[in-house]
């Protein structure tokens, strides 16, 4: 019998993996906290684009020459990797987009634009990010629909109380994230799929935020719409996907006309492309698509166990740091959570600790993250964001909460 070596892991190995961590901010060596808004590229990410524009650069699925057949093959390639790595049905299921918020945008208007009437109801949770809620009121106000809130918890969870009532006005639509962005919680999508589906409501999750963290099987979930976005997963930026169940992909309308999507094109009418080119008109992102392939390949190798290992490592240490702060306000601390520490110091503005760790070297994110809504629950303007990956180090949150500890000290 044959077992499979154990992978050590190896974190010295992996920053040396990331040319950026080497650079000097401020006269500081570089810490980046901001994985959250989007992750750096390693080495072979990175080589990966410039093989494709040095080697293979053509246009895919229309060329009989050798440089475009290459391409199609490597573009189909990355969407079996996407395919085995959501463990998708079908390849034909994963259609290529510039990113989760154009995964969301393409079923609110393919979807929505088909099947959405006039007093239907759309629930969105609390805690989304601006393109998992603007998409969905922009349809529903051309449709006559309606979008409603799924309240949180000061705990930074979903109140799933409040979810079982808003389900009895039978909504058929619910748009919630794996993991919030603002907060980290890791929500009980699941649980939320298998209710919705009682209730006959379909469900779109955004994995934005999930795709870098963990492992993601959307037929376990029962997901009918799943979108990721690849430049936070260490792939470029750009590059994307939407899982979708093939009988609902095959009902909906084309996002966007031109070629590629077309089966026949007369003026007396078109008619469309099988899955999943209906979806993917133009000339799309190439190398991206191709590029996201190898950035899942990267994380597969060195294992999401893990990484989520590490990373909820770097989570625990940070917020016990933290927490001998004098003013040291967690915002959100959900019992489930991935590696996004949201918070406030007493006494102090979010902006300006942000603009003095940028003095230090240190990269975090303040503001609302694009997330208003959590932001109003909480009756906050916005909180400081430090968002951990598998090349963070403790050493790099000591220097952060150090920082942090000098700001207030400069601030207060």
């Amino acid at each position: 019998m044959i077992t499979k070596p154990e992978t050590k892991f190896d974190l010295e190995a992996i920053r040396n993996e990331f040319p950026i961590l080497n650079q000097k901010v401020n006269g500081q060596d570089l810490v980046y906290f901001d994985n959250a808004a989007t992750s750096q590229k390693p080495k072979k990410v990175i080589q990966a684009i410039q093989d494709y524009y040095q080697n293979i650069n053509a246009n895919i699925h229309r060329g009989v020459h050798k440089l475009s057949q290459l391409a199609t093959d490597a573009y189909e390639a990355s969407r079996k990797t996407l395919q085995e790595h959501l463990n998708a049905r079908f390849a034909h299921e994963i259609i290529f987009t510039t990113g989760a918020s154009q995964g969301v945008n393409l079923v609110a208007r393919a979807w929505g634009g088909k099947f959405l009437k006039s007093g239907d109801i759309i629930l969105v949770s609390g805690m989304e990010h601006h393109s998992n809620i603007v998409p969905w009121q922009i349809i529903a106000q051309e449709k006559g629909a309606e979008v409603l809130p799924i309240p949180i918890l000061e705990s930074g969870e979903l109140d799933l109380e409040a979810f079982h009532e808003l389900l009895k006005k039978n909504p058929v639509l619910v748009a919630v994230n794996h993991v919030s962005n603002a907060l980290g919680t890791i929500n009980p999508v699941k649980e939320i799929i298998k209710l919705s589906h009682e209730k006959g409501a379909l469900v779109l999750v955004d994995g934005a935020q999930s795709l870098p963290h963990m492992k993601i099987d959307v037929q376990d979930l029962n997901a009918d719409f799943y979108v990721v976005s690849g430049h936070k997963a260490y792939g470029p930026t750009g590059s994307g996907a939407l899982y979708g169940k093939e009988d609902l992909l095959k009902e909906m309308n084309p996002y966007m006309g031109g070629g590629e999507m077309i089966s026949e094109v007369k003026f007396s009418g078109s008619t469309w492309a099988d899955l999943p080119h209906k979806f993917e008109a133009g000339t799309p992102h190439i190398e991206g698509g191709i590029v996201l392939g190898k950035a899942i390949d990267w994380m597969n190798e060195i294992g999401l166990e893990e990484i989520s290992r590490h990373e909820n490592e770097l989570l625990i240490y940070a917020q016990s740091k933290l927490n001998e702060l004098e003013g040291f306000r967690p915002i959100g601390q959900a019992k489930n959570k991935a590696s996004v520490l949201s918070f406030l110091m007493e006494g102090v503005h979010p902006y300006d600790l942000g603009m003095i760790l940028d003095q230090l070297g240190i990269a975090v994110r303040t503001g609302h993250h694009c997330a208003q809504p959590v932001m109003d629950s909480y009756k906050i303007p916005g909180t400081i964001r430090a968002s951990f990956a598998v090349y963070n180090t403790k050493a790099e949150i000591d220097r952060f909460v150090q920082g942090v500890q000098q700001a207030c000290e400069m601030l207060r």
